[in-house]
């Protein structure tokens, strides 16, 4: 019931060849550590910037050239695969923030896009519009992992917890949350959010993220976490691209939910006058 995770850290750049490299370097460094779950931040393959609007290198699924070397990646080393998500361009235009699952086969047993768009202003000049670019997902999805199931998300996402509910009433033991998260809302809320969506629902989180100043000069906060199901942090990143692993027993969750059983605790409400 246990194997060992590891979330890769890198800073996406334009240019997609480059990309796949650096992926594919430490996506087999952290297999050779023993992962048999890997995951890859958002945006983790071909991403510029500009003005607060984001442009990942986006094409059609079944021409994406990071596919077919993300899936020849997890049926040799025989590892599942989480790829944080790409840029997907549909037949109509849009381009949807796409993650995927990969089995150790190769194949593509889950697919979710993006449903809530990264559209802030925090002052001081940094204001975002994800929507500008990206198209939301409407569909929750979960997916096979190793052992167990993975609720999956990404980024902006984290901060609507009924999405996680969901899937932990559902069933799911791990959440993931693949990022890109800056450096002005990481320093402030990355922490508490992934420790927070964790013991909420007893589950595992995984949170790959993207580290370092991107094309354009948007700045990510890194620190990828794996964060256990009484919300101890397992493993986390700096600053920089690299590798973190945690070991991941599922009869942690069914233990920590049997202990504070707050999934079947929900009662109906409503709001009143004081």
């Amino acid at each position: 019931m246990s194997f060992t995770a590891a979330c890769i850290q890198t800073t996406a750049t334009p240019d997609l060849g480059h990309d796949i490299a650096v992926l594919s370097r430490l996506i087999r460094e952290a297999a050779a550590e023993g992962a048999s779950f890997v995951a890859t931040p958002e945006y983790c393959a071909g991403l510029d910037t500009k003005d607060g609007k984001l442009f990942p290198v986006a094409h059609p699924e079944s021409e994406h050239p990071a596919l077919p070397a993300l899936r020849g990646l997890a049926s040799e080393l025989r590892i599942w695969l989480l790829v944080g998500s790409i840029g997907v361009r549909s037949p109509d235009g849009r381009i949807f923030n796409r993650s995927y699952m990969l089995s150790p086969e190769g194949t593509i047993p889950a697919r979710y896009d993006k449903i809530h768009l990264f559209d802030i202003d925090l002052g001081g000049g940094h204001s975002y519009r994800e929507s500008a670019t990206i198209a939301p997902g409407d569909k929750g999805v979960i997916a096979p992992c190793v052992e167990g199931t993975i609720g999956l998300s990404i980024c902006y996402d984290i901060r609507f917890p009924m999405l996680y509910r969901a899937y932990a009433k559902a069933g799911a033991q791990m959440l993931a949350a693949p990022a890109a998260f800056t450096r002005v809302t990481g320093m402030a809320h990355w922490h508490v959010l992934q420790r927070a969506r964790a013991i909420e629902n007893g589950a595992y989180v995984i949170s790959p993220s993207q580290g370092g100043t991107l094309s354009g000069g948007a700045e990510c906060y890194g620190h990828s976490l794996i964060v256990d199901p009484w919300g101890q942090i397992l493993a986390e990143a700096g600053d920089a691209p690299g590798v973190i692993l945690a070991e991941i027993d599922i009869s942690k969750v069914a233990e920590t939910r049997r202990r504070i059983p707050s999934l079947t605790h929900d009662r109906p409400f409503s709001l009143g006058k004081p």
